[in-house]
């Protein structure tokens, strides 16, 4: 089924989400439950759910304990940027190296460099196909 995006968007006016704001970027998208679980299983059903996997790890590394930092770091480079990685999310080489180099001592903002580029790429490429889906439809309906 195709849709078009001014149907969409007079849909969107008709079905506003929880907080008040409408169905009409990828932030708003990701800021609410039902929005993430349609855009979830439509990268799902594209072999592309790392992207959005990755940038969930990020987001809950930024607010962990600084403790805990080093561990999830690790996890997160082992998952994510490993080349070698089963879930290896699409980098540019300097974007990868200069993750490599900072994880001998891990910080708050050691992947927001990789974040926004794997955010820019799901909010270029991905969420303009989601728009276009029935996972999106099924979103609708659901607010």
């Amino acid at each position: 089924m195709r849709v078009k995006l001014s149907n969409l968007a007079e849909i969107h006016h008709k079905h506003k989400i929880h907080d008040g704001k409408m169905l009409q970027d990828l932030e708003t998208l990701l800021s609410n439950k039902i929005g993430l679980h349609a855009f979830r299983g439509f990268l799902r059903s594209e072999f592309s759910e790392e992207n959005l996997e990755f940038w969930l790890a990020c987001e809950d590394y930024r607010v962990s304990p600084s403790n805990l930092q080093k561990t999830k770091a690790s996890s997160i480079y082992s998952q994510f940027i490993n080349p070698h990685s089963p879930l290896e999310v699409n980098l540019d080489a300097e974007t990868r190296e200069a993750l490599l180099g900072l994880m001998d001592s891990p910080g708050a903002e050691t992947f927001d460099r990789a974040q926004q580029r794997i955010y820019s790429l799901m909010a270029k490429d991905s969420f303009p196909r989601f728009l276009r889906s029935h996972h999106c439809m099924e979103a609708i309906k659901a607010f």
